[in-house]
């Protein structure tokens, strides 16, 4: 069994920067990759960021030159920074994890999530 909590959401402005954390627990979960998506009202879960616990990352094309994710394996931690910030950005961001590598975009493939986090980019 594996739990994911999300922290770090909130409110900023267009052009802000956050930073939104995923700690995890469970059994060797250095071994689950770690992945960020984001539901926005009214639309499909989409797929943002995902991290190996060999730290390679993955990106959606629509985010790549703004978001970064990373990993601090000793935390047990993922991250995702998000910059330049959109009113577009608004949405619920969750973390998830799963225990086979492949394919990382699919949300279908994740076994475990958070409960999510609220960002929302307003001015």
């Amino acid at each position: 069994q594996v739990q994911l909590v999300e922290s770090g959401g909130e409110s900023v402005r267009p052009g802000g920067s956050l930073r939104l954390s995923c700690a995890a627990s469970g059994r060797n979960i250095n071994d689950y990759v770690l992945g960020w998506f984001r539901q926005a009202p009214g639309k499909e879960r989409e797929f943002l960021a995902a991290i190996t616990g060999g730290l390679t990352p993955y990106y959606a094309d629509s985010v790549l030159d703004r978001f970064t994710v990373s990993r601090v394996n000793a935390k047990n931690t993922a991250y995702l920074r998000m910059d330049n910030l959109k009113p577009e950005d608004t949405a619920v961001y969750y973390c998830a994890a799963k225990s086979v590598s492949l394919p990382v975009r699919s949300s279908s493939s994740y076994d475990y999530w958070g409960q999510g986090t609220q960002v929302t980019v307003s001015s």
